[in-house]
């Protein structure tokens, strides 16, 4: 198993509910839409049903995926609250500006509250890649 942590079983967030998912098969690297996840530096969105606002799976090389929830853990959830990816930048579209590397999950300096991007589970098994909260 690649990119997996106990994380959340540690740090509770109050402003995050945890949604169960799992993508099962979904995520196949031989189809279009993932191919370019067969190459470092990349990534791909899934947006709900997957966690609350979706996940970013990106892929930094060898066996090493990461998948973050694409919602702000520092506040509640509005409708500005989900961010937006853009490099290895996630940055929320709310006015605070709060921004994390989803190498890692950690937020960026200046960024504002406590808590980490939510890390989901990620399990690869030849060219699929199962994303999983549960």
């Amino acid at each position: 198993m690649a990119g997996c942590s106990a994380n959340n079983d540690i740090i509770k967030n109050p402003y995050l509910p945890n949604y169960e998912f799992d993508t099962g098969t979904l995520i196949n690297t031989n189809l279009p839409q993932f191919n370019q996840l067969k190459f470092p530096g990349n990534y791909v969105i899934l947006d709900k049903p997957y966690g609350i606002n979706g996940f970013v799976l990106y892929y930094a090389g060898g066996s090493n995926y990461n998948a973050f929830e694409i919602t702000d853990p520092n506040h509640a959830l509005s409708s500005c609250s989900t961010l937006s990816v853009e490099g290895i930048i996630a940055t929320c579209d709310c006015d605070d500006g709060n921004s994390y590397d989803i190498l890692n999950g950690v937020k960026r300096e200046g960024t504002t509250g406590n808590y980490p991007l939510i890390r989901y589970h990620v399990e690869v098994q030849g060219s699929i890649i199962r994303v999983y909260n549960n």
